[in-house]
Parts: C-alpha cells; structure tokens; sequence
C-alpha cells in the first residue's frame, strides 16, 4: 500500500509541474492584465461520512501547500441523499465566479441540469467519486470528465477476497447505497459478480443510502429474516460498520463475513480484530486532488475532457499489519 501511495504522490506532483507552468501565464486577468488565480470549488457529499472528511483535508492541504497556485472553497451537505442542498451549492459556486467545480454529485442524474448552468457560464465540471449518467449528459449534450476508480472492479475485488474458500451454498446479504447513485449500481454490480463467480446467489438486496444506522437496523432484520446468512456486502464502509453492530448484538451461533468499501480509519480496528474481513481504498484523500488538479489543466490550457481511471488497492488485515 505505501507503495500504490508513493505512486500516487509521485503522478500529483507530475500534474502539479505539468499545470503549474501553463498556470502564471494563462490565469484570467482583471484591471490590465493583472493575473488572478483561479478559485476552484470542492463540493462533495455529506461530512458526517469520514470519506469525504478525509477528502475535504487531503483538498485543503494541497491548496495550502500550492496557495500560490489556486483559491479552494469547499463545501458538503448535511446527509448523503440532501440533492436539494448541493443543487443550491452548486448555484451558489455559479453566482461566486469560479472557474472550476470538482464535484462528487449525490446523484447522478439530479445534479445534471445545475451542472449545466454552470458549463454554460464557462466553468469547468470535473465529476469525482460518483460519475454522472452518460445518457443524461448526453441529454445536455455535456462533457464532463469522470476521476476515480472502477466502482464495479473495486467490489468485486473485495468480493472475491471475502467469498474465497466459503461453501457455495452460503448465503450472502448485499447493502447497496442510494439506489439511483452511480457508484452504488456499480459497486452493487460488482458484488453481484463475485458472488456469480463464486457460485452462490444473493440472499437479499437492500438499500441502507451510505448510512451507518440504516445498515445496522437492516442488518438486524435481514438477520431475523436469514438467520443462517453468511456473508454482508456492504458498498460503504459506513455501512460495513453498522452491519458489524448488528451482528455483534446478535450472538449469533456462526460466523459472518463482512466486508466494505472507502478504507476509512473507523473501519481497521474491525479489519484488525477479524469482525470485518477487508475493504477497499479508492484513496479519498486524493481523490479530490486528481480533480483539482485536472481542473486546473483544462482552466489553463484547454485540455481535451477525457476521464480518467485512479487506483484501487485491497485493505485486509494482513496489509494493515505490513503498515
């Protein structure tokens, strides 16, 4: 892992170099010819989760580092699935004069039309985390560039790791986040492969929207309900967290396999003490980074929209201990 970070850190500063030299000469300009730095807003999802607190940190620690390079505002909203409240930030962004918006959209059709009001005012859309549905982008006839990981790959990775070596008649429950959300559809597909490809068949599919309470009042009932289930794929860590609880209360006679997704810091005491089985780190910390800094490429040069595919890395508790 400290390998995949070094990496990491190595490919930001080479866009750092890339951006920055472009930047001193094609920043916008005010009062004749006087360069301004760009403003770039961060607006992601809800701060109660601690992906994106890591998010938010690893944001403002690269602007303090670059301060003299761009001006970061950064913004969340209360819950995961508040869409009213980042439409509205989104608008606000719109209103201050940013050039740019890096943005992991609550939803990804909801988020489309304010998006587009703020592409057609000329500031530049980078989607982070969760990426905007393809077909209603192409309903605004958008480009706007995705930066993450392969939701899809990333759990089935995790999949593979958690089902290996179980029966394969075990019963396995998934815990899928706000149903309309790309990253979740994915995330959830992704499972579903595993479990596919391990051949058993998925016990029960419920909704706990990337909340920690949700998921272990769910678990609780899918328990009552599947008293022998095996496994719990949940498509958050958060979720991993609440179901761990649940079936911690349970005193259940048989092991169940838990696992996550987002390796947030909550989550490795239960990694390490075998009560959840690994998850996978997308890097949230640099997430935001890899859009900022895209953004910051395309306000200065004009570069050609493409997405672009980060790093996805296993957490278990082996690899813990090598850290």
């Amino acid at each position: 892992m400290r390998t995949m970070k070094k990496l990491i850190s190595a490919a930001v500063l080479f866009l750092l170099a890339a951006c920055g030299s472009e930047e001193t000469t094609n920043s916008s300009t005010v009062d004749g010819g006087a360069a301004t730095k760009p403003k770039v807003a961060l607006v992601m999802k809800s701060l109660a989760n601690e992906f994106f607190v890591n998010m938010a940190n690893g944001a403002e620690a690269h602007q303090a580092a670059h301060s003299d390079q761009y001006e970061l505002i950064v913004n969340g909203i209360r819950n995961e699935s508040d869409l009213a409240q980042q439409v509205s930030l989104v608008d606000q962004m719109i209103s201050s004069g940013v050039q740019a918006i890096v943005i992991a959209p609550a939803d990804s059709k909801a988020l489309v039309p304010a998006l587009a009001r703020a592409v057609a005012t000329g500031i530049v859309v980078i989607n982070i985390d969760n990426r905007l549905e393809p077909e209603v982008l192409a309903e605004y006839k958008l480009r706007i560039p995705f930066i993450g990981p392969s939701n899809r790959e990333g759990a089935k990775l995790v999949g593979d790791y958690v089902l290996q070596g179980l029966d394969r008649g075990s019963e396995v429950a998934i815990l899928e986040g706000i149903s309309s959300a790309f990253n979740s559809i994915q995330r959830r597909t992704g499972f579903e492969d595993a479990v596919a490809q391990a051949g058993m068949k998925v016990a029960t599919l419920q909704s706990g929207d990337w909340d920690q309470t949700k998921a272990a009042q769910l678990t609780s009932a899918i328990l009552s309900q599947f008293p022998e289930l095996d496994v719990i794929l949940a498509a958050n860590d958060n979720m991993a967290l609440g179901a761990a609880s649940a079936v911690g209360l349970a005193a259940l006679d048989h092991k169940v396999t838990i696992a996550g997704f987002d390796n947030i810091t909550a989550i490795h005491p239960l990694i390490e003490s075998g009560a959840v089985a690994a998850t996978v780190d997308q890097f949230g910390d640099q997430l935001a980074i890899f859009g900022i800094e895209y953004a910051l490429e395309i306000v200065a040069n004009g570069t050609v929209l493409q997405d672009r595919e980060t790093p996805l890395e296993l957490v278990t508790a082996a690899s813990l201990q090598a850290n």
